[in-house]
């Protein structure tokens, strides 16, 4: 794995220690939007919901509850989103060597 994609998985693993409360948030200063458009993301990466879903790691049923508004991800997958929204590129090397 490169470099960029180690440092990526281990930032991501901060970030969901922070959300889950696990992490010393004294050196962090992070946001994570009280809300995020799934299906613009989606539709900016030109991945349909199946293949959105496969790429990343989420249920299929879940991408459409968050897309359809019947649910919202909590803030870890928030964070998770924004990451992919940020580097998805990034995002499927790190899972496609996991």
């Amino acid at each position: 794995m490169t470099k960029a994609g180690e440092r990526l998985i281990e930032s991501a693993k901060e970030a969901l220690a922070f959300a889950h409360g696990e992490a010393d948030e004294t050196p962090y200063r992070i946001h994570v939007p009280s809300d995020i458009n799934v299906k613009v993301l989606r539709k900016k990466l030109k991945l349909s919901q199946a293949a959105f879903a496969a790429r990343y790691g989420f249920g299929l049923a879940r991408l459409k509850d968050w897309e359809q508004g019947r649910s919202r991800p909590d803030s870890a997958m928030r964070a998770y989103l924004l990451v992919i929204a940020r580097e998805p590129d990034a995002v499927k090397r790190a899972l496609e060597a996991a």
